[in-house]
């Protein structure tokens, strides 16, 4: 498990806790994580505007800082190709980086979000979708032109995924709400209701079966995608919880937040048990990818 928090650290965790190697200082409050999809490589976004890129296995950062953003980094995403990376923040452009070389690819996107607080490729990687404070939804071509436009959530939209097919978008909101949507035409198909606050994080599950969503609550959520209900109890901390993700074996949930531990939760116990004696807590942490 990689972790990232406002003490300006980055750190790595086994599934049981223990720490791996010492933390990595970033020399800039972390605000966003991505793993490279071969999982050799993180990329990390800061407050002071910069991105950073770090070799998982030697545990240290590669070349400068890369700069462009006048605002703090708030989102990040790998290309699935892994040959370049995008980034949204508060100064309300989307950037794409090379990853090899650290330099920009093309003018930065103009969103038209205010503060773009978050950014996801298509599973095909020629197009990828935006969300922010303007609560809407947008979907651009890799090259920047904007295809579609999504409305219907009442506050920031903070969280985003797609389905395999990219048929379909998930988002979730600070209105509370996830939502569920048709790329083709922007139709709004389901709206998932149970959190009681604004949802920061969502993800789906490997095999589509279960979306994960945490929320201010205190609550990590599982959603049904047959039933479009929630399923099992909740799983609760004790404060404000901002990020949630799935193990790529789809067996894990990590989840983490404003009470200083990462949790580790079996996802088959969750469902069948609501799973609260299946919990591991890993001490730290602001926000987990």
């Amino acid at each position: 498990i990689l972790s990232a928090s406002r003490d300006d650290s980055i750190r790595q965790w086994t599934r049981e806790g223990e720490p791996v190697g010492r933390p990595w200082k970033s020399n800039g409050r972390v605000r966003s994580i991505a793993m490279s999809p071969d999982e050799s490589m993180v990329v990390s976004g800061s407050a002071d505007g910069r991105l950073r890129l770090w070799n998982i296995r030697e545990g240290s950062m590669v070349g400068n800082p890369w700069e462009g953003h006048s605002y703090p980094v708030r989102c990040l995403d790998w290309s699935p190709n892994a040959q370049e990376i995008a980034s949204g923040s508060g100064d309300g452009t989307i950037r794409r980086w090379n990853m090899n070389t650290g330099r920009q690819i093309a003018p930065p996107i103009e969103t038209g979000h205010g503060r773009v607080c978050a950014l996801k490729y298509s599973p095909q990687g020629d197009k990828f979708t935006s969300g922010g404070e303007d609560k809407v939804i947008r979907v651009w071509s890799k090259d920047g032109e904007l295809l579609v436009e999504i409305e219907g959530h009442d506050a920031q939209v903070a969280s985003l995924c797609w389905s395999k097919d990219c048929a379909h978008i998930f988002s979730a909101s600070y209105d509370g709400t996830i939502r569920k949507w048709r790329l083709i035409d922007g139709k709004e198909l389901v709206v998932f209701r149970g959190h009681t606050n604004a949802i920061g994080s969502l993800c789906l599950s490997p095999d589509e079966s279960h979306l994960l969503s945490a929320a201010r609550d205190y609550s990590v959520r599982i959603w049904d995608l047959k039933s479009n209900q929630q399923v099992g109890d909740p799983l609760l901390h004790d404060d404000v919880v901002w990020v949630v993700d799935i193990s790529p074996d789809g067996k894990y949930i990590a989840s983490a937040g404003l009470d200083g531990h990462i949790y580790v939760w079996s996802l088959e116990a969750a469902l069948e048990h609501a799973g609260y004696d299946h919990v591991c807590v890993f001490i730290h942490c602001y926000c987990l990818f």
